[in-house]
């Protein structure tokens, strides 16, 4: 059953009234792979390019756009974050793993939140690394784990 349809097939806001007020978490990674030229720039935990610090630039605009999540996603819910935050690491591959973690204590979710910061911090490490290549890929964006509500959900 597709949550966001209503009895005559039309798109519509999922009611929460009647849902319980729990503390709700999500956590969700995207990955980046740079090519070597721009890998090899990388000094200590951070990448500098000429638009300034790429992992602390994108952390903010992580936050930022995950704060935003309901003005970006037609049908999701405007929700004030309680706590929301991204890290950044160098996976065993070589590759760039962003984490965001986003929480609430309320009456839905915060995966698409989670989501949708995860994604905007690889799209800006993208967008401020591309005069130096193109040969950038964001391989993946996906629900590592989430708590509270119906069910919780942990990626193996």
């Amino acid at each position: 059953m597709l949550t966001h349809i209503n009895k005559q097939g039309d798109p519509n806001m999922v009611d929460v009234t009647e849902k319980q007020v729990t503390h709700r978490t999500a956590t969700a990674r995207s990955v980046v792979a740079l090519p070597a030229e721009i890998f090899e720039l990388l000094a200590g935990n951070e990448l500098q390019s000429k638009k300034g610090p790429v992992f602390q630039t994108a952390i903010i605009a992580g936050i930022m756009a995950a704060k935003k999540t309901g003005d970006l996603i037609p049908l999701c819910h405007p929700l004030g974050l309680d706590n929301c935050n991204v890290t950044i690491r160098i996976n065993e591959q070589q590759e760039v793993e962003v984490d965001c973690t986003a929480s609430i204590t309320a009456k839905t979710g915060v995966e698409m939140e989670a989501l949708v910061g995860a994604s905007i911090a690889a799209l800006t490490i993208y967008d401020m690394c591309k005069a130096m290549s193109h040969d950038i890929v964001i391989k993946e964006t996906k629900l590592i784990s989430k708590t509270g509500g119906k069910r919780d959900f942990k990626r193996s």
